[in-house]
């Protein structure tokens, strides 16, 4: 066998394998092959899509009830007004008025935080004697176990009451 004659035999056995798939396939084969193509975007000129926007208006309005004839080309607005400023006189006294109002605030909460403060050392003691009964209480039952341990420690003197 030459070369020549296994390319052959293998093409000719590629070539039954094909239509064997495109059978098996049908017709999903040309639909995997074939490339997605990407959507384009539209583009719009500018005056395509004021006419747009003038018929939706219109479609708005007889929706609405209200029957208004829209115009075929839409009024030019007018330029905004300007709009007005402040002097630095009237922004200085608007500023300091704020400062005061704030200064007035900042010290009720200065006089708040004192009253509070002395009804806390008033109440202080009181939970210092609640502690103090507390401890008490504790210290006497770790002192009986104190003598309870001493009478333990004294076999010794128990050997030597007994001999």
């Amino acid at each position: 066998m030459s070369i020549a004659n296994l390319i052959a035999e293998i093409d000719a056995e590629i070539a039954q394998l094909e239509q064997a798939r495109t059978l098996l396939a049908g017709s999903q084969s040309r639909t995997t092959t074939a490339p997605a193509k990407k959507p384009t975007k539209r583009k719009l000129s500018a005056a395509s899509r004021e006419r747009m926007a003038t018929a939706q208006r219109k479609r708005w309005a007889a929706a609405k009830g209200a029957v208004k004839a829209a115009t075929a080309k839409p009024e030019k607005k007018a330029a905004p007004a300007k709009k007005r400023g402040m002097s630095a006189e009237a922004k200085k006294r608007i500023a300091d008025a704020q400062k005061k109002r704030w200064a007035a605030i900042k010290a009720a909460k200065e006089a708040a935080k004192k009253v509070p403060a002395k009804k806390v050392v008033k109440k202080a003691p009181a939970k210092k004697a609640a502690a103090a009964k507390k401890t008490t209480v504790k210290k006497a039952p770790a002192a009986k176990a104190k003598e309870v341990v001493p009478e333990k420690t004294t076999p010794a003197s128990t050997e030597a009451v007994s001999s």
